[in-house]
């Protein structure tokens, strides 16, 4: 046998030298950056723990496991709420959340002004009218990684019931009303908000600007140029006015939402309270509410400004006032009356102080001597009206005054009082031009206001004896001077509030006066002849509740001392 031949050797396959792989990599080293190769692991590093938190995993032995969730019904949405079994559970106002209360688990419903959750922290802001409360989320034992997550994703302005801890913190918490915070035991949303809304609530509590106080919505390049005077003129102002601006007319296409804001909440509150005390003050001096009504067959004050409509197959309209019917009260022997009432004027005015719809104030009362009795009692009720204000409501007060700065009012005792030819001379002597025998124009109002102000020191005063030509049909005229009448206004910061008058309660000389304007008699003769059956020497006036929160507080449009705003261009909302 041969011998066998041994194998040839496999040729090994060509290796690179390392001289060639250091060029390999430093080509690809010039492709990549250092800086973006650094961006990329940071990338994917992010990626990565993004992805775990997301998932809740963390790596055992090479597998993936779902963390524990320790939280399990402690969160989530609440079905609709309908006739569930009540549970006597007690639920507390934000504002009543304090130092009495630290140690104690409570329950709070209100909505989630601000949210920020990062890490293993959620922090909220709830509010609920014009309070605030911290409340504080981290992970732990009463707050799992999807609690958290949860929380995250509820939208603002939604409806949160909250079981928490009240604490006392360690630092103070200067951006919320309350000094306390909440830790969260449970959470469970009761109604969730639209995520996008149409503003924001903290744009809309923005302090209030000059340029915002028109009726439409100025144009942009006019707020633009407005901003910058204002800059100059104050730096310590300049990142404010920066800052978003919420417009009135936009405020009112989504009153709803303005009307939560802080300044909102608080002037409707003080508004209430000065109907109260309006009801207070008279029923402790004799007087009764009475209920007038709207629907009238013939204007109230002999006017054209009216809302007209068809009754059945009748011709009516809105009343302007309960006038007439107030003075017919009297007549049946209800001699002191009141009545908190809307009242409606078909005046096609877009102005800062006109509304279509408003709250009247009506006061309506015998006289036994002369008609100061009226200044006099009017004048008591303004003094405990604006002081019970004060006394009552110094929390609103300071609330209102972060948005719309306002100088204290001032009010003396007793109230001052002015003739109209004293207030006319006092225009003259500052060079104003004043037609003694006609009305003040708005322009002369202000300016008589600010004179009255440096000179007697008062933001309110009474200017009684007006001109015959600037007053209804229905008002008395004076005994020494035909052309003047026992009329008067009250003016509150150089504008008008109150309107009123001794009331002729002579049949012959009222139709005397109603034919001297012009106006049909018989669709009044059931309130001419009211009188005739003996009448009681009398006298009355109206306030206008918006406008004596608007003029109190400055609030720059009376639109913004009304809850849904009726004007010339105004339906809806």
């Amino acid at each position: 046998m041969q011998d066998q031949q041994p194998e040839q050797p496999v040729q090994p396959e060509q290796k690179v030298q390392p001289e060639q792989q250091v060029q390999a990599v430093v080509a690809e080293g010039e492709k990549k950056s250092k800086k973006q190769q650094q961006r990329e692991k940071k990338e994917e590093e992010k990626a990565k723990k993004k992805q775990q938190g997301q998932q809740g995993d963390h790596p055992v032995g090479g597998q993936q496991v779902q963390e524990a969730d320790n939280c399990v019904g402690k969160y989530g949405d609440l079905q609709m709420i309908q006739s569930q079994e009540r549970t006597n559970r007690k639920w507390i106002k934000v504002g009543d959340v304090d130092q009495t209360l630290v140690g104690q688990v409570i329950l709070v419903r209100s909505r989630i002004h601000n949210s920020r959750v990062k890490g293993k922290l959620a922090f909220l802001v709830l509010r609920d009218n014009y309070n605030t409360i911290q409340v504080v989320a981290e992970k732990g034992e009463f707050a799992s990684t999807q609690m958290l997550k949860y929380i995250s994703g509820i939208p603002l302005e939604s409806v949160v019931d909250i079981e928490a801890l009240v604490k006392q913190p360690h630092k103070e918490i200067l951006s919320c009303t309350q000094k306390v915070e909440l830790e969260v035991r449970t959470i469970k949303v009761v109604s969730r908000s639209q995520p996008m809304l149409p503003f924001q609530i903290e744009d809309a509590s923005r302090r209030i600007t000059d340029f915002e106080d028109g009726v439409q919505e100025i144009k942009q390049e006019e707020v633009q140029q407005k901003q910058e005077i204002l800059q100059q003129q104050d730096k310590n102002e300049k990142q404010e006015k920066q800052q978003i601006q919420v417009m009135l007319k936009t405020r009112l296409d989504n009153r709803v939402i303005d009307l939560r804001t802080p300044a909102k909440q608080a002037i409707f509150r003080v508004q209430s309270g000065i109907g109260l005390l309006f009801r207070e003050f008279l029923v402790e001096n004799g007087f009764i509410e009475i209920h007038t009504p709207k629907l009238i067959g013939g204007t109230s004050e002999g006017g054209t400004n009216v809302f007209k409509l068809k009754y059945f197959n009748q011709d009516a309209c809105l009343a302007q006032s309960p006038q007439l019917y107030k003075q017919m009260c009297l007549m049946a022997d209800y001699d002191r009356v009141f009545e908190v009432a809307p009242v409606f004027r078909a005046e096609n005015s877009n102005t800062h102080r006109h509304q279509c719809e408003f709250i009247s104030m009506d006061i309506e009362m015998v006289i036994k001597e002369h008609f100061t009795e009226l200044l006099d009692l009017m004048g008591d009720l303004c003094i405990y009206m604006f002081k019970g204000i004060e006394k009552r409501y110094q929390k609103e007060i300071e609330i209102i005054s972060q948005q719309f700065p306002f100088e204290p009012f001032k009010i003396p005792e007793p109230v001052l009082k002015l003739t109209f030819e004293e207030g006319v001379k006092m225009l003259h002597e500052a060079g104003v031009n004043q037609d003694p025998n006609d009305d003040l124009d708005t322009t002369n109002e202000k300016t008589l206001g600010k004179l009255v102000r440096e000179k007697y020191g008062t933001d309110f005063y009474i200017l009684h004896r007006y001109p015959k030509k600037a007053r209804p049909f229905y008002t008395m005229p004076c005994h020494d001077d035909p052309n003047y009448t026992l009329s008067y206004d009250f003016f509150m910061r150089g504008e008008e509030i109150v309107s009123g008058a001794q009331r002729v309660h002579d049949p012959e000389l009222l139709i005397k006066q109603i034919k001297e304007k012009g106006i049909a008699v018989e669709p009044l003769m059931d309130y001419i002849n009211s009188f005739r059956y003996g009448a009681y020497p009398h006298g009355g006036c109206a306030f206008g509740l918006e406008r004596v929160a608007f003029l109190y507080f400055n609030l720059k449009n009376i639109r913004n001392a009304c809850m849904f705003p009726r004007d010339p261009v105004r339906l809806f909302p």
